[in-house]
């Protein structure tokens, strides 16, 4: 695996411009240093972040760009330092790769929110001054501080999705309490992220709400997933029925929407915390400081709750519901998010697609 004489090494898909068209791309992953891991990967998760960058639409797009940030895989080749990971073992990398390791939070092992910013697995400037490039390739190289085990027998294209969309919603519960059963969750959206929050409310053993626009997802959300409740959104007489009802409200939406009529339904000193990217948030103060609420915000999480998050999952059999492509797929599954038109992660098959 090491690269010692600069030649590609690797095979991935890449963008060449914002097209966003994704095609084959071999490049150079960077020699194993002391304490990096370097792993074959076997599956990687499709999130929107994929979409965002391959298409520019952050500004800052460096092509040729590999996406692809919820990678799992097996261990290869270990740095001589490494003493977490060992040849064989199950591995997950996240959203990151690298941070400064000495502000307040990377010692708190919050390292998504470094101060100096974290280095994102793809898009991001490395230690050796390259570009990182994502999981929608063969291999990747990782310093182990930032690479995840994978639990004994928990399925590694099951993992995949927990790495973005699952931690993006356990964080922000664990850090909120809402592991309290008994206590009311709803959740806005039912895609990548929703479909998780509903999973983890129901192990906390929450009462949970789902929100929706389509009422073609209630069977799904109510037998599939298990949530107790289903309200169209935009049916006022539904909404009224659950007035200052809720403990907890997990935003996964990013597409525009109003902010007052979810915030009524929170009671008094009720959460909300945002985790999707509509393009503003507007709602009457009114709806914030008459009911002592909270509305917060979140992205994925610190190494230590990554972790947790896993061996949460392993334990409660806890597993996202997913649609397994082959990488030549990828352009048509990346059209097929954007109008929402997958339940609920697709999952990239590294291991036997990308030849």
């Amino acid at each position: 695996m090491s690269n010692e004489s600069g030649a590609d090494n690797c095979l991935g898909w890449a963008a060449r411009d914002p097209s966003g068209i994704l095609s084959p791309h071999s490049f150079s992953r960077r020699s194993i240093g002391s304490d990096d891991v370097s792993l074959k990967i076997t599956h990687c998760g499709v999130c929107y972040a994929d979409v965002a960058w391959t298409r520019n639409k952050v500004g800052d797009s460096m092509y040729p760009l590999v996406p692809g940030h919820e990678i799992v895989g097996i261990v290869q080749e270990v740095g001589s330092d490494v003493n977490r990971f060992k040849i064989g073992d199950h591995v997950g990398v996240g959203t990151y790769v690298n941070s400064c390791r000495e502000c307040v939070y990377c010692k708190d092992k919050l390292e998504v929110v470094c101060q100096k910013g974290p280095t994102l697995t793809f898009n991001s400037l490395d230690v050796d001054g390259t570009i990182t490039k994502g999981g929608y390739s063969s291999h990747i190289v990782v310093n182990e501080r930032y690479c995840y085990r994978i639990p004994d027998g928990y399925p590694l294209v099951s993992a995949a999705p927990l790495l973005c969309a699952g931690i993006t919603v356990y964080a922000p519960m664990m850090r909120h309490k809402m592991n309290q059963p008994g206590k009311s969750l709803g959740v806005i959206g039912l895609g990548g992220l929703g479909h998780m929050a509903v999973k983890f409310g129901k192990a906390f053993g929450l009462n949970v709400t789902v929100f929706s626009t389509s009422e073609s997802k209630k069977e799904e959300a109510l037998k599939l997933l298990g949530a107790d409740r289903f309200v169209i959104s935009s049916d006022k007489k539904q909404m009224e029925g659950v007035m200052k009802s809720l403990d907890f409200i997990i935003d996964t939406a990013s597409g525009d929407h109003p902010f007052d009529p979810y915030m009524a339904l929170l009671k008094t000193t009720g959460i909300l915390v945002l985790v999707g990217f509509p393009s503003e948030v507007k709602f009457n103060p009114g709806s914030l400081i008459l009911g002592l609420r909270t509305l917060s915000g979140s992205v994925t999480g610190g190494t230590k709750d990554t972790q947790e998050m896993l061996e949460f999952c392993a334990a409660n059999k806890i597993y996202p519901e997913i649609e397994l492509i082959n990488i030549e797929y990828i352009n048509e599954a990346l059209e097929r998010l954007i109008n929402r038109e997958v339940k609920y992660r697709f999952v990239i098959d590294i291991e036997n697609s990308l030849k």
